[in-house]
């Protein structure tokens, strides 16, 4: 492995590792939230959800990559961690922490790899309805093994956007961006789960999501799938010191892009990407 980059047996090494990682993480999860009881988690702070199952996910998940990788480092949301090795898983262990404790279908796992602020390996996981989501940067992003597209949409008055709230943002702006989204004819929806917010963009079950402020390990993984699927994104994060601190998320289908970014007000990213041929003969 060199400062700028990571060899390509490196790379394969924690590609295969983070399959097997996120199923067996996605099976605690399970366990767990059939296990559940009404009322068993605990407040972080307004609307911010915690069980007893985030912990014990996110300490899997540290462990599981630990054996096999202690030269890297982790960022968790449950056990924090440096953002200084370049080379830096960053875990969810539950995103929808909401749905989970209340005994809706709708949470997962999301877990990226990172070198040098590059995203290279996304996964997301929802074990309740067996939905599994991988990408990796330049290859593929595939949902149970089938290649993901975004939406071809074009026209907002029949599109479908979700946005994602956050207690950081000031309620003024929040609604400022609802009705702007409402004056481009959007249908807004919120499932309460960005990172599956996002895999549902790269699928073209919606055609956009945004969230004025996001920690990294929401949504990196599912920003790469929107990329890798043909979509726009904003420009967090633009350093790897900047994963540390979140930013503002965009995450639209190119036919809309420039319409949602204004309703948002979160600049598109200006690079390009060339999505290549999955030379290399991997498969997902």
């Amino acid at each position: 492995m060199t400062p700028n980059n990571i060899k390509k047996s490196e790379l394969e090494k924690r590609e295969t590792a983070l399959h097997s990682i996120i199923l067996s993480a996605g099976a605690l999860a399970l366990e767990r939230y059939r296990a559940r009881q009404p009322g068993d988690f605990t407040l972080k702070g307004q609307q911010d959800f915690l069980t007893e199952a985030d912990a014990l996910v996110e300490e899997h998940i540290r462990q599981a990559i630990y054996n096999l990788f202690p030269e890297d480092g982790l960022l968790g949301e449950e056990t924090g961690g440096s953002t200084s090795n370049p080379s830096l898983w960053v875990v969810d262990p539950i995103d929808g922490t909401a749905n989970f404790a209340r005994g809706i279908d709708h949470f997962c796992i999301s877990i990226a790899f990172v070198h040098n602020g590059d995203t290279l390996l996304g996964a997301i996981y929802n074990p309740a309805t067996n939905e599994i989501y991988l990408a990796r940067k330049d290859q593929y992003v595939t949902k149970n093994g089938q290649a993901l597209r975004v939406s071809n949409i074009r026209d907002t008055h029949s599109s479908s956007f979700e946005l994602g709230w956050s207690t950081r943002i000031p309620q003024e702006v929040y609604l400022a961006i609802i009705s702007s989204l409402l004056a481009s004819g959007t249908n807004i929806r919120r499932g309460a789960s960005g990172a599956l917010a996002l895999a549902w963009v790269a699928e073209g079950r919606t055609d956009g999501y945004a969230e004025s402020h996001m920690n990294a390990w929401d949504c990196l993984a599912g920003l790469l799938m929107v990329r890798e699927a043909g979509g726009r994104t904003g420009v967090y994060p633009q350093t790897h010191e900047e994963i540390a601190h979140g930013g503002a998320i965009l995450a639209v289908a190119p036919g809309v892009a420039e319409q949602f970014s204004n309703d948002t007000m979160i600049s598109l990213s200006t690079k390009t990407h060339n999505r290549k041929e999955n030379q290399f003969g991997l498969t997902a």
